[in-house]
C-alpha cells in the first residue's frame, strides 16, 4: 500500500508548487515512482510539473453520461463502469518518475461529489501500486467535508504567513477531528515568510495548538518559476524554499 501525502491550504498559499516540489523531493531521495493527484477542479499541478493534460476525470465522466443518454452501443457489450474504468486508466498522464491524476472541471452542471467520489475511488486502487502517492486538494476545507481527502499517512496544511493563514489551517486541523478521518499524522507549513515573521507566526501557531513542522522563506526563484509557468524540476537546489522543504521532509521521516 502506497505512503499517501495530502496538501491542503487556502488559495494562495503556494501549495501547488509545494506539493510538485514535493513529488520532486520523493523521485530524487526515494527514488521510487509516484502518483500524483490533481483533486482540484482548477487544475494546475501538470503546470508545476511541467506536463500537459489530455483527459480529466470530469470531462470523461460527462462524456459517458452523455453516451447513457443517448443510448449508444457500447463496446465489446462492456458496462459503462469497464468502459470508464479503461478510459480513466488511459487518462493517466505519464512522465519520468510520476504518473498524474487530474480531476478537472465537469463541464456540465451539477456539484462536484461524484467527480470527487470518483477521484476518492481510483486513488484508493491506484495507490496499492504505487509506494507513493502525494495528492493537491482544492483551495478551502471543502474536499475534507466531500471526504476526498482520507486514508493519509501525512497532511501537509499550507499557510502563508499571515494570522488569517494561520486561524484557516486551525480550522482545517480541527475539520479532520470533527470527521474522523484516516488521517495518520498532520502538520503545518508556514510558506513565503520573511525573516522578520517566522518567530511570529511560529508562537501563534503554537498557541493555536498547531504541529508546525517547519517555514519556508519567501524566495523570489520561486515566485519567477511560477509567473513564467516553468516546471519546478528546472529550479536549482540552491532555492533557499527548496533547501527548507526538503529539510521538513526530511525531519517527517517519510518511509
Amino acid at each position: 500500500m502506497a505512503f499517501v501525502l495530502a496538501f491542503s491550504g487556502k488559495g494562495g498559499t503556494g501549495k501547488t508548487t509545494l506539493a510538485g516540489l514535493t513529488i520532486r523531493y520523493i523521485i530524487e531521495k526515494k527514488k521510487l515512482p509516484v502518483l500524483a493527484v490533481d483533486a482540484d477542479s482548477n487544475n494546475c499541478l501538470n503546470e508545476v510539473l511541467g506536463v500537459d493534460v489530455h483527459a480529466t476525470v470530469g470531462k470523461l465522466r460527462e462524456e459517458s453520461l452523455q453516451v447513457i443518454r443517448s443510448g449508444a452501443e457500447r463496446p465489446g457489450g462492456m458496462s459503462m463502469e469497464q468502459i470508464f474504468d479503461y478510459q480513466v486508466q488511459q487518462s493517466l498522464i505519464e512522465s519520468k518518475g510520476f504518473d498524474l491524476m487530474v480531476m478537472g472541471r465537469p463541464e456540465g452542471p451539477g456539484c462536484y461529489c461524484a467527480a470527487n467520489n470518483i477521484i476518492r475511488k481510483y486513488t484508493d486502487q491506484l495507490s496499492e501500486t504505487y509506494p507513493y502517492v502525494v495528492i493537491d486538494n482544492e483551495a478551502g476545507m471543502e474536499h475534507l467535508s466531500r471526504r476526498t481527502t482520507h486514508k493519509v499517512n501525512i497532511l501537509l496544511i499550507i499557510s502563508d504567513p499571515t494570522v488569517r493563514g494561520i486561524r484557516t489551517a486551525k480550522r482545517i486541523d480541527g475539520l479532520v477531528d470533527e470527521l474522523h478521518l484516516e488521517i495518520d499524522r498532520r502538520v503545518v507549513i508556514i510558506n513565503r515568510a520573511a525573516d522578520n515573521d517566522s518567530l511570529g507566526l511560529k508562537r501563534r501557531a503554537e498557541e493555536e495548538g498547531l504541529p508546525i513542522a517547519g517555514i519556508i522563506p519567501h524566495d523570489p526563484v520561486i515566485a519567477y518559476f511560477d509567473l513564467q509557468g516553468k516546471p519546478v524540476f528546472q529550479m536549482s537546489h540552491d532555492s533557499e524554499a527548496i533547501q527548507a522543504l526538503f529539510s521538513i521532509l526530511d525531519s517527517l521521516h517519510i518511509p
